[in-house]
């Protein structure tokens, strides 16, 4: 793998950080090249990311063209939600000549897509997560390269002439939106705008909008153009009638207006850059970095990550997924987390679920937190997220999720809790932090006994067999948790066989924890609790006639004979609540029935309910979510439980991983799909880069490798 690096812009301090930081860590960031194909509707296609540490992002399509709503260069996160605000930039070439060469391509309604401008493209590249364009036009090369600094709302748009001769005028048109990150984009621009110019720098505001999410202030986004010849001149214009394909696919208002407020243009020489910087920070914050520094200090920033990683994650395909689980890792923008967390001497932390559209859902933080911290060296961080979350415990529950822009969480749960245990124990056994388990004892003994007792939404212990019951109408407390309106599609009411797989886990869990910090006479209650959730589990699990588990028992409808995979978990959690003598039976069925390249279907094919593809509008994607829809993070917990079964058989297992290389180079470059239809050619679908997906997919990739060095 190699890289390229950026030459600071005149008078910038960045190329000696930069020399001594490649000096301290001598690994090269990994890059991910797409070169110019013969079918440009594939750059219309590919996606990237780059996220900011806050929750905000900059993302699209290599064309540049907007698919999707949640497209944008500069994704804001603020305390009142995320909010799109700069979505495009409409670019051109003006050389020597006086001819005018356009770069940008724009997709409008009833009209047909120009992909004309993309004949001047001849490459894309991730370098270490960080995107670069590059395009020959009029006999001139010229390149951008895109960052965010992390831990602000901004973004540099960095251009370089690397070859031709004399200079050339780059001019720029930002496209502006300042919508709600899920509102339609038919929704109406929150005209008139407030723009202040001066020089080469405006200041565009929105009208007052109680619609926005930053409901305390408007936000006003700060723009400047760097480099020789710097201006800005004023020609404010609403873009009209933008078609956004995926959302039109997805069933979704799918036209809308943007709004620019002028023309930056800089020049363009051989061997200088230039860069718009889009801001919501103040101008002070805002360019307080010169972009090529800022550049500088990001890889930088990256190649410590990398060097920071378990030495097996350092090169290849694991490196790439080192940086995408940098994605997940954010301070959230909760103002009690902060004051809570500093009081410690710590900082806040959570977890994205995914990009574009998920906030910090707990379930999903928990089970991606080793993935993403054990494997990456960032245990702190975890220690960090696990404190945040423990700060929301209500009624023996962690929230479900944070709804974008609320202070307070959702609790209709009945895992997310019981994977919090597994998430402590993993950061334990990999830091050996007894003092974090220590502190937070207290509150895992009062969340077990708010099951045992009994807590909301139905969840509680059946005093009759000791195994944990979940249920409450009109919601879906497991992780197949699709809901159309009122529909709940898989509402799996009644003894979910993970959900007690999680249980027995905790239960053994505690009952160590206990015994280690109050003695064996506190423990011995627990260890009760455990051995009869075993005896029942085994006894009323098994599904003799198909070989398997029963995926809810004592349900709406009595047992539930679909083959999913949460049965797997029976077996892969650290204590398993299968009996040994059934792992293999299991394990057959599950690879045979549910096993495909890219992770585990969620039903076996010949069900009634079983759904081939994801795709349509809502009420059709939500139907086919959990019948059939194939999840790329169960791959972990499938190659747990094959290398208990089978534990010299890392072979086998890395041979489970193998269809997940060929994706990190489709759909959004360098990181992992939520989910994948359910057979071939396994299209991705949903979010295009899923927290549990690429941290699943790393821990399962480092398991399944040598031993370290």
């Amino acid at each position: 793998m190699a890289t390229t690096d950026l030459a600071p812009a005149s008078g910038a301090p960045a190329a000696e950080q930069m020399g001594d930081d490649l000096a301290a860590h001598p690994l090269p960031l990994p890059v991910r090249e797409v070169p110019a194909p013969a079918d440009p509707e594939r750059l219309v296609a590919l996606e990237w990311l780059v996220a900011n540490g806050l929750g905000g992002y900059a993302a699209g399509t290599i064309a540049g063209t907007l698919t999707r709503r949640h497209h944008g260069l500069l994704v804001a996160a603020l305390p009142g939600g995320r909010v799109v605000v700069l979505t495009q930039l409409a670019e051109a070439l003006r050389l020597p000549s006086g001819e005018e060469l356009r770069l940008s391509v724009e997709e409008r309604s009833g009209v047909p897509l120009d992909l004309g401008p993309l004949r001047h493209f001849i490459g894309f590249r991730l370098e270490g997560g960080l995107p670069v364009w590059t395009w020959r036009a009029g006999g001139c090369v010229v390149e951008r390269r895109l960052v965010q600094p992390h831990g602000q709302n901004t973004v540099h748009v960095l251009y370089r002439l690397l070859e031709g001769e004399g200079r050339v005028r780059l001019l720029v048109a930002p496209g502006l939106a300042f919508r709600p990150l899920e509102e339609p984009v038919s929704r109406p621009l929150p005209a008139p705008f407030e723009t202040k110019a001066q020089d080469a720098r405006c200041e565009v505001r929105p009208a007052a909008d109680p619609a926005l999410l930053d409901r305390r202030r408007r936000p006003c986004v700060r723009l400047a153009v760097l480099g020789s010849e710097p201006a800005f001149s004023a020609g404010p214009r609403t873009i009209e009638a933008l078609r956004y394909r995926v959302e039109e696919a997805r069933g979704y208002a799918a036209v809308g207006d943007g709004w620019s407020p002028g023309t930056f243009a800089v020049d363009l020489a051989a061997g200088e850059d230039a860069a718009l910087v889009a801001s919501l920070e103040p101008w002070e914050v805002a360019l307080a970095l010169p972009p090529a520094e800022c550049l500088a200090i990001d890889r930088a920033r990256r190649l410590r990550l990398l060097a920071a990683a378990d030495p097996r994650a350092r090169a290849g395909p694991a490196a790439e997924l080192v940086l995408a689980a940098d994605q997940f890792l954010i301070a959230p923008q909760r103002t009690a987390d902060a004051v809570r967390a500093h009081a410690a001497g710590e900082e806040p932390r959570t977890v994205v679920a995914g990009y574009h559209w998920f906030t910090d859902w707990g379930r999903d933080a928990m089970i991606a937190l080793e993935g993403l911290t054990a494997a990456t060296g960032r245990l702190e961080e975890a220690r960090y997220a696990l404190r945040t979350f423990a700060g929301h415990v209500r009624d023996g529950l962690i929230p479900n999720y944070f709804p974008d822009g609320e202070r307070e969480g959702v609790y209709h749960t009945a895992d997310a809790t019981l994977w919090f245990f597994h998430a402590l124990d993993r950061y334990v056994a990999a830091s050996d932090d007894r003092a974090t388990l220590e502190v937070l004892l207290p509150a895992l003994v009062e969340i077990v006994e708010r099951h045992l007792r009994g807590t909301r939404f139905g969840i509680g212990v059946d005093a009759d067999d000791g195994l944990l019951a979940q249920g409450a109408a009109g919601y879906q407390l497991t992780w197949m948790d699709a809901k159309v309106g009122d529909w709940v599609v898989t509402p799996r009411r009644g003894k979910a066989v993970e959900v007690n797989a999680l249980w027995y886990n905790a239960l053994r869990l505690i009952e160590g924890w206990v015994r280690e910090e109050r003695g064996a006479a506190p423990a011995r209650r627990l260890a009760r609790h455990a051995e009869r959730a075993w005896r029942s589990f085994n006894e009323r699990f098994w599904y003799e006639e198909g070989g398997y588990l029963y995926d809810v028992i004592d349900g709406e409808a009595g047992h539930d004979t679909a083959c999913r995979p949460n049965q797997v978990f029976a077996i892969s959690l650290p204590h398993p609540v299968l009996a040994r003598e059934r792992w293999g039976q299991v394990l057959e069925v599950v690879r045979e029935r549910l096993l495909t390249p890219v992770g585990l279907r969620s039903l076996a094919p010949g069900h009634p309910d079983y759904q081939a593809c994801y795709d349509g509008d809502l009420r059709a994607r939500d139907a086919a979510y959990h019948q059939g829809t194939v999840w790329g993070w169960l791959i972990g917990p499938f190659v747990d439980a094959w290398l208990k079964l089978h534990p010299a058989d890392r072979e086998g297992a890395r041979a489970a991983l193998a269809g997940f290389l060929p994706h990190l180079g489709e759909a959004c470059l360098g990181t992992v799909s939520e989910i994948f239809d359910a057979e071939p050619p396994y299209r991705p679908r949903g979010c295009v880069s899923q927290a549990w997906s690429v941290a699943e997919l790393l821990r399962g990739w480092l398991k399944t490798s040598g031993s370290e060095g």
